[in-house]
């Protein structure tokens, strides 16, 4: 075994699956708080991309300050209008200016670059926003502070050291409301979504289990143009209930009961109908890091980090890089070890400090019956050793978008 501080002991606490009640929340890619997520990670890979291009390494920026301003709209059947456009503030830090140890200067368009970056990330996610009039987008972008700019680039030329003494946490096995709350959302805003062109972006879905219930309460907004009367909407409403239901029975045998849209008021024409497809073009504004966790759910049964992974620099900002390789360290030993009903994994960093030898490796362990944590506290410090030892891998798979950060 290695000199890094790896821990194993047993979780003080039953395993999630058994406790009375279980709150899950997973925000969707339109919703205000998720948008700014895309576009900070989305901006924070085009410069990444764009500083190996143009110097041969990542330098130093953050991107993880995105704000979002709600607008306002009138919405209607058949189609409406955005009244005022929704306003995105990209902020952070990035490295504009560059001179190489060979006295190379570089000039980097870091502003341009994260506007485009931001551009083509709402083209893509968000079909019903027009970029020409329904967004205004800006960005700011400053130089980093001289401290943190020397940690970062006095990184050795293997593993970098930690700029912030901060933690991340990750955990597993999924339970099966974690499962459903997860994959109903993605299915909404993937083949079902582009089937059903009237579903927009702006999913959320809160599941809640009491005992061997689950109920889950699902907001949607409908996108005006596809729904041309209130009939339409309501079998907009029920043929969503019908698919999120379908995905739930095929992660559970308990009963499950589906809600969507309940603050409809059919009565009074107050319906959850938009024109865009997400709740920021009518008073609901967003910020990065108050969403979904690395793992892409809010899970208040859990730990949980308030570290914002999106944005962050894949190099050496723990806030990213902990969250990300814990949720994959606790997914690989439960993958790999037998007998693990539950696993929390916390790695906390010391500025200065090599990643790949975080200040502490917490590993919290709920096994099966008769199954003792020392049965199987060697198969999981192998694992957690093995995974710091890669740990730089991160860096390349975030860069080329193959890991979610929200």
């Amino acid at each position: 075994m290695t000199d890094r501080n790896i821990r194993v002991q047993s979780l003080d606490r039953g395993a999630v699956e058994d406790e009375a009640v279980e709150i899950v929340e997973r925000k969707g890619l339109g919703h205000p708080d998720s948008i700014c997520d895309g576009i900070a990670e989305h901006v924070c890979e085009r410069l990444a991309r764009e500083y190996l291009d143009r110097v041969g390494e990542v330098l130093h920026f953050n991107t993880d300050e995105t704000q979002l301003v709600a607008g306002r709209a009138a919405p209607a059947f058949g189609g409406g209008e955005v009244i005022e456009p929704i306003y995105i503030l990209v902020v952070g830090r990035a490295t504009s200016h560059y001179v190489d140890e060979d006295g190379t200067e570089y000039n980097i368009p870091v502003e341009s670059i994260a506007l485009e970056a931001a551009r083509n990330y709402l083209r893509e996610n968000l079909p019903n926003l027009d970029l020409e009039s329904d967004v205004v987008i800006d960005v700011k972008l400053g130089e980093g502070s001289g401290d943190l700019q020397e940690v970062f680039v006095e990184d050795g030329p293997d593993v970098p050291m930690a700029n912030d003494t901060s933690f991340g946490v990750g955990h597993a096995p999924l339970t099966e409301t974690e499962r459903i709350v997860y994959e109903a959302e993605n299915s909404l805003n993937g083949q079902y979504g582009d089937d059903n062109p009237a579903v927009g972006a702006d999913v959320k879905v809160m599941g809640k289990r009491e005992n061997h219930d689950i109920h889950l309460t699902v907001a949607a907004a409908l996108v005006d143009t596809y729904v041309p009367n209130m009939d339409a909407y309501k079998a907009e409403i029920d043929a969503i209930r019908e698919h999120v239901h379908d995905i739930a029975s095929e992660h559970t045998d308990r009963n499950v009961t589906v809600h969507v849209n309940t603050a409809d008021d059919y009565d009074a024409g107050s319906i959850y109908l938009t024109t865009t497809g997400t709740s920021a073009e009518q008073g609901d504004d967003g910020s990065v890091g108050r969403g979904n966790r690395a793992n892409g759910l809010i899970t208040p049964n859990r730990s949980m980090s308030m570290e914002a992974t999106s944005g962050k620099n894949p190099v050496n900002h723990i806030g990213k890089i902990y969250n990300l390789v814990s949720t994959e360290i606790a997914e690989k030993v439960v993958a790999n070890v037998d007998d693990i009903r539950d696993l929390r994994v916390r790695l906390l960093s010391q500025i200065g400090r090599p990643i790949d030898k975080p200040h502490v490796a917490d590993v919290h362990v709920v096994t099966d019956d008769g199954v003792a944590i020392a049965d199987v506290e060697s198969d999981i410090e192998t694992i957690v050793d093995a995974e710091l030892a890669n740990i730089t891998d991160i860096t390349q798979r975030v860069i080329d978008g193959e890991l979610s950060t929200f």
